[in-house]
């Protein structure tokens, strides 16, 4: 057990899943004040001492990506500079996550970037969750964490869907068969895939569904959800396809533009995302919206990366 002691710290994108983690694990959030100067500027104080402390420091790319972004990185070198021990990045939505490869020419890989500034800023480990595409790992010289949001949705199909054994786990598309599958094993159910032919970002234009969903409770898994065309439209093939209800669970709930229109309009029973972004705001709007909390799964990993003990049981099981 070290004896240095665990400060949490956040920024501005997400305090309350902040909040939340340091009450599981039973600690105050460290003192810090984070706003912007009227010449729109970042401005940090760090309130307290961190000296040969063990830093934890959460915030997630969502909203204001860019300043809260620029947040977190003033918040890890303002804790280098006043030596804390190590400085751990908790970052639950990776931001740039999707700019992850050279995808046409000139294209920049963002991702990448984003690593390299984590780095330079001084961030000694990175803790996020379910990363858009795991190879973001490999961005890092540091160690990175990547948890699954795979053992709360588990959970919540379990307790929160009546007759789920009745159900098939869905993929909106063939990048995300690998999780469905996974999915679908661990609950012993049938899986099928949706494939989609885009003509352009955002857009969709044709769907075909590969399986069979008739007469079954279809649950679309996938990793976030953001104009949320995709779940739309993928929700209208089950329906027409046979399907009796249809459910959407997203790690991501990013849910930009219309998405909360095309989620209030479509044949989908219910939305189901994670809290690594906030959505109190959305769930006034949109009664189909239900979030999972994820903050025992972070605080467990903070405690365990604390306590340098293994991380990779949060893989398969959700803490209780």
């Amino acid at each position: 057990m070290s004896d240095n002691a665990i400060k949490i710290f956040t920024g501005n994108s997400h305090p309350e899943l902040a909040k939340l983690v340091a009450k599981r694990i039973g600690i105050d959030l460290a003192k810090a004040v984070v706003m912007k100067y009227s010449n729109q500027e970042t401005s940090v104080t760090v309130g307290e001492s961190v000296r040969d402390e063990d830093v934890f420091i959460i915030q997630s790319g969502c909203g204001e990506i860019n300043d809260n972004l620029m947040e977190l990185l003033i918040l890890i070198n303002a804790c280098k500079t006043a030596s804390a021990r190590r400085i751990t990045a908790v970052i639950p939505c990776f931001p740039y996550a999707r700019q992850d490869k050279k995808d046409k020419s000139r294209a920049p890989i963002t991702a990448k970037l984003t690593a390299n500034m984590l780095t330079v800023a001084g961030a000694n480990h990175v803790i996020t969750m379910d990363l858009h595409a795991s190879q973001i790992q490999g961005f890092f010289n540091i160690p990175v964490d990547n948890l699954y949001c795979e053992p709360s949705m588990i959970k919540y199909i379990r307790t929160k869907i009546p007759d789920w054994t009745n159900a098939i786990i869905v993929s909106p598309d063939a990048g995300g068969a690998k999780r469905a599958t996974s999915i679908a094993d661990r609950l012993e159910l049938d899986f099928a895939l949706i494939h989609k032919e885009r003509k352009r970002a955002n857009e969709v234009s044709r769907m075909v569904l590969v399986g069979d969903v008739v007469g079954k409770i279809a649950i679309l898994v996938d990793d976030m959800a953001d104009t949320c065309g995709t779940l739309g439209l993928a929700a209208k093939t089950l329906v027409e396809n046979g399907a009796v209800k249809v459910y959407a669970i997203v790690a991501h709930g990013i849910l930009s533009g219309k998405a909360i229109k095309v989620i209030n309009e479509s044949v989908i029973e219910k939305l189901v995302v994670t809290n690594t972004i906030p959505h109190q705001d959305k769930m006034a709007i949109c009664p189909k919206l239900d979030v999972i909390d994820i903050s025992p799964t972070l605080a467990e990993a903070i405690r365990r990366t604390h306590n340098g003990e293994s991380v990779s049981y949060l893989f398969s099981h959700a803490p209780e």
